[in-house]
């Protein structure tokens, strides 16, 4: 599991060794890589437009009232859209203390039920976070600031990162359940 300390980035996640897996798995990782980069530009507009509305409130008395809800609508974004990266290379919090003691044919098993049912939890939140978006999207929703921007952009990236979530979860359950032989894990013990 990586703590952040590496001294090289890992090259990628990994491949499935089932065709049809992989093949989805490519996809995803190109989209991911793309929203990462997107993301990080996202993350320096949101860090650019604070200070400006810092700048023109205190030094110049100028207020703004667009860039509290520009900056949270862009972090929501970086947010959501950011999941289905981190879930590639299995950067969310986990407890390692199960996989050191488990046996690794239980502790396969063990993974595979928490990715289903992350998977199961993130379909739901992404069903839900679609019915938000097609609400805000009929009804004409706007927040209630005098900005008023209309409230489909943030639930649109909701939906759209958790359904991207979802199908990298998905795609990592179909990867454990086809995979032809089992990898060795923890301490050179064989599967």
């Amino acid at each position: 599991m990586s703590h952040g300390f590496e001294l090289e980035p890992p090259k990628g996640p990994p491949i499935p060794d089932n065709p049809a897996v992989a093949a989805i798995a490519r996809v995803l990782n190109a989209i991911n890589e793309l929203i990462v980069k997107v993301s990080m530009v996202a993350m320096l507009l949101t860090a650019l437009v604070l200070t400006y509305s810092v700048v023109m409130r205190y030094l110049f008395k100028v207020p703004t009232d667009w860039q509290d809800e520009a900056s949270v609508f862009m972090l929501i974004g970086v947010s959501f859209f950011s999941g289905a990266y981190v879930q590639s290379y299995r950067g969310h919090i986990g407890i390692e203390f199960l996989s050191t003691v488990l046996p690794p044919s239980v502790n396969r098993v063990r993974l595979i039920m928490v990715d289903v049912v992350s998977g199961a939890f993130c379909a739901f939140f992404s069903w839900k976070s679609w019915t938000l978006f097609h609400e805000a999207w009929v009804d004409g929703q706007t927040t209630t600031s005098t900005f008023a921007p209309p409230l489909w952009i943030p639930y649109g990236m909701m939906a759209l990162g958790m359904s991207l979530l979802s199908l990298q979860i998905l795609t990592q359950v179909l990867a454990a359940i086809t995979v032809s032989k089992v990898a060795p894990v923890a301490a050179g013990r064989p599967a």
